[in-house]
């Protein structure tokens, strides 16, 4: 004969049965607990975080200044570059004719005005050791792209005040290349304040032809987005667009013939505003540079924070100020 041996229930079991033997009296619905990754303790600890390796950033508009100027790498800040101005007077003669002296030509001296950018942000350096991406890396690309924007917004709105001058910085009028003085740059007025004059596409050929030839071989428009948008609207008197979109890959759409270089940094559309460019800026415009940009890591002034310190020393300033015309948006 078997012997049955009587256990208690277990203590689990005992809360289970009456667990469910009220719920079948009463209708009580039972406690439930799961595992789930919405707060720590009830197993959100055990997953582990994913975070993606590369850092986005909004972009944010880099000027293409530097790469239609003239870049000079230079060893000082003293740096200084001669212009002839008005050329070497000839003069004709016969063949036994006396050949009198003809002026000699005369001299401008520029000296970009030159200004350090820097950058001196710090992290910990358990925030390094930590980080799930290259956090030094992503720092010293954020700075590098910080001071492109930074130098490009001066080199076209820079004060000269320990930083670039900018081309629409500097002094304008509307007299022509032979009576303007050297450094003055000669703008067209579209004849209405803040906007167009009746016939835009006009003004646009007549700022295309107030540069003289040679420097038309290898000119430019300059203008920001929302200038852009009101120049490709334009018509002739004929409907046809000014603006011609590119027929094949690689290759600039084309104002008037010249590409168009987008640069945000030049004012909107306003009430005397400068918002087109036109012109050669290899020729008209000179930017003068110490070296690449520096940047010095150090660990020991701040412990436990390190240090990036980045300099980059960079100077400009219009080198040939018949090389680039303007477009005024005023009534003269």
């Amino acid at each position: 004969m078997t012997e049955v041996i009587e256990r208690p229930a277990l203590a689990g079991a005992q809360a289970r049965e009456s667990g469910f033997g009220a719920y079948l009296r009463s209708g009580q619905t039972l406690e439930v607990k799961a595992f789930t990754g919405a707060t720590g303790d009830t197993g959100g600890y055990a997953v582990p975080r994913e975070i993606d390796g590369e850092v986005a950033r909004t972009l944010s508009a880099v000027s293409p200044i530097r790469r239609i100027a003239k870049v000079v790498a230079v060893g000082s800040a003293g740096y200084r570059k001669l212009v002839a101005v008005g050329g070497t007077p000839s003069g004709w003669a016969g063949e036994t004719q006396a050949r009198p002296e003809t002026a000699t030509p005369s001299f401008a001296e520029l000296a970009p005005p030159t200004g350090e950018l820097y950058a001196n942000p710090s992290a910990s350096q358990a925030m390094l050791d930590d980080a799930c991406f290259d956090a030094e890396a992503w720092l010293a690309d954020e700075i590098a792209h910080e001071f492109a924007r930074a130098e490009g917004a001066a080199f076209v709105n820079g004060s000269g005040v320990n930083r670039p001058r900018g081309f629409l910085t500097g002094p304008v009028a509307t007299t022509g290349d032979a009576t303007r003085a050297f450094g003055t740059l000669q703008y067209l007025p579209t004849g209405v304040n803040g906007d167009f004059g009746a016939r835009a596409d006009e003004t646009l050929i007549d700022l295309v032809h107030s540069l003289k030839s040679p420097y038309r071989q290898g000119a430019c428009f300059v203008m920001g987005s929302s200038t852009l948008a009101r120049v490709r609207k334009i018509k002739t008197a004929d409907g046809a667009f000014l603006w011609q979109p590119s027929l094949s890959a690689g290759q600039p759409a084309t104002l008037l013939g010249y590409p168009v270089v987008e640069a945000d940094d030049m004012p909107d559309i306003g009430a005397g505003s400068l918002s087109i460019a036109f012109g050669d800026f290899r020729a008209g415009y000179l930017i003068a540079e110490r070296s690449e940009t520096a940047i010095l890591r150090d660990p020991y002034t701040n412990k436990p924070f390190v240090t990036f310190y980045a300099t980059r020393r960079v100077g400009g300033c219009v080198a040939d100020s018949q090389a680039i015309k303007l477009v005024k948006f005023a009534a003269a």
